[in-house]
């Protein structure tokens, strides 16, 4: 008697299931995949040269003056907490005697308002003599903040300065300010309010890639001469 024919499904052994190919990366697939990992590079190439940048390279602890970089003020022309913060710390080491005068620097990069020239009514307002406050309302980035304030000091014989900004700022503003001919160090602005870690970190991961646009880029093609 002729016996049954197997079929392919009963001869399989039980439990033991069909091998699964693996997919393959197309064109697309690894773009994206190379897009992802270089932004991650980026972040992480900003993130070690922000804490590999130096905090000064003087051992002085007087200066000729002290630099408050800008900061926008608000759409109705009156100082952010974020500019409040920047200008009252250098008015308490103005006051702390660090330096005899305030460079204010920032230009109407924002809004129509003129950012040192909003830091310098909010300085004067604090009991700063207006014979001891510089304007300089024209630089539109740090860079140019860094410059243009060398030009002034260059002009009055002025040889060394504190940086006064947000911590998060300072490291990429000490990057740009060692390209100067000054003697300078950095000091942080405390926030006037808390911030949310959230912010602190957002603030920083921009100025990761700031600080990486700045060392592949900017530093070449930007360069400003005082």
């Amino acid at each position: 008697m002729p016996q049954p024919r197997t079929t392919r499904k009963a001869a399989r052994r039980p439990g033991r299931r069909a091998p699964v190919r693996k997919r393959r990366l197309g064109w697309r697939g690894w773009l994206i995949l190379s897009s992802v990992l270089l932004i991650l590079a980026l972040f992480v190439c900003g993130a070690i040269a922000r804490m590999l940048a130096p905090t000064s390279n003087t051992a002085l602890t007087r200066f000729d003056a002290i630099i408050v970089l800008g900061n926008p003020a608000d759409s109705d022309g009156n100082p952010t907490p974020e500019q409040q913060a920047r200008v009252t710390e250098g008015v308490h080491e103005y006051e702390r005697g660090v330096a005899p005068r305030l460079i204010l620097t920032g230009g109407a990069a924002h809004n129509q308002f003129v950012e040192a020239r909003v830091m310098a009514r909010t300085a004067e307002a604090q009991g700063i003599p207006a014979a001891a406050i510089f304007v300089e309302p024209e630089a539109r980035d740090t860079i140019q903040n860094a410059c243009y304030s060398e030009r002034i000091m260059k002009a009055h014989g002025w040889r060394s300065a504190e940086v006064v900004s947000r911590p998060s700022h300072l490291p990429r503003a000490a990057m740009i300010f060692g390209e100067l001919p000054l003697e300078w160090r950095i000091h942080a602005a405390p926030p006037l309010e808390p911030e949310s870690p959230a912010y602190q970190w957002a603030a920083s991961t921009v100025e990761d890639l700031k600080a990486v646009r700045y060392l592949i880029w900017a530093r070449w093609t930007e360069r400003c001469e005082p």
